[in-house]
């Protein structure tokens, strides 16, 4: 995506441990988002990237450890407004029996905005998405592709200042999904959303990501701009991850 320039951390994350029942969960010693970058965090299936992306979502809480968010930490953020900072996007796309646009606008009616706001984000997010002549079509008469970018529009209506994407392009068609991630590229770069995107394709990450964080079997081992990590992998295991994917 091009030379980046970090104006500081949206969120830090010190010595940070998750234990779960089969022993140690995740590690991270330190990791920093900074503001308006897209952060891919890579490794392989099981590796630990979903355990850090429900962390940050508080939905699962860590053993020990400190996470500041606006410099802020954790424990000291009201749950629902840290909540309300956040938008996700699944790898399912998990829409309700209603129209893109009213599938669109739930949170923010949620949330009890004006209806003329409303209104507007909904039409500046379908538009962004590609999708505004599906807006009175009904959720379940959409493709794959199609649902996903109702989903994208859902959360990024909100206008979070964390989003979080797991996986979001795993379950669909290569031509779709090479659509869809380049045109998620490019309306990152632009929005300058602060974004951690939750992936096991390289080649994903180094389409989307200004950084990348990679995670083996529960552990951060390196972070850096996706041109470190492919050309000076912090160790072995790094190496052994990172030279045959890529291409």
């Amino acid at each position: 995506m091009g030379e980046y320039s970090a104006p500081g951390p949206l969120v830090k994350m010190e010595n940070v441990l998750v234990r779960r029942q089969h022993g140690v969960a995740l590690w991270v010693s330190r990791l920093e988002i900074h503001e308006g970058e897209t952060l891919a965090v890579v490794g392989p299936n099981g590796a630990g990237k979903s355990t850090l992306l429900l962390v940050l979502a508080r939905l699962l809480k860590i053993t020990s450890g400190e996470i500041y968010f606006k410099g802020k930490p954790f424990r000291e953020w009201d749950e629902l407004e840290y909540r309300r900072s956040l938008g996700f996007v699944f790898q399912e796309a998990l829409l309700l029996d209603m129209s893109v646009a009213e599938n669109v606008a739930l949170g923010l009616k949620f949330r009890r905005l004006p209806g003329g706001e409303v209104h507007a984000r909904v039409e500046r997010w379908l538009k962004a998405l590609g999708i505004e002549a599906l807006a009175g079509r009904r959720a379940g008469e959409l493709s794959g592709g199609e649902a996903q970018r109702v989903s994208l529009a859902r959360a990024l209506a909100l206008e979070p200042r964390l989003f979080l994407l797991d996986e979001p392009f795993s379950t669909l068609d290569q031509p779709t999904r090479y659509h869809l991630i380049h045109d998620v590229a490019d309306l990152l770069k632009q929005d300058h959303r602060t974004t951690l995107f939750i992936t096991h394709d390289l080649n994903e990450a180094a389409i989307l990501a200004d950084r990348m964080a990679v995670i083996l079997s529960g552990e951060l081992q390196q972070v850096g701009t996706v041109e470190e990590v492919f050309h000076n992998p912090a160790n072995e295991r790094v190496q052994a991850f990172v030279r045959p994917q890529c291409r």
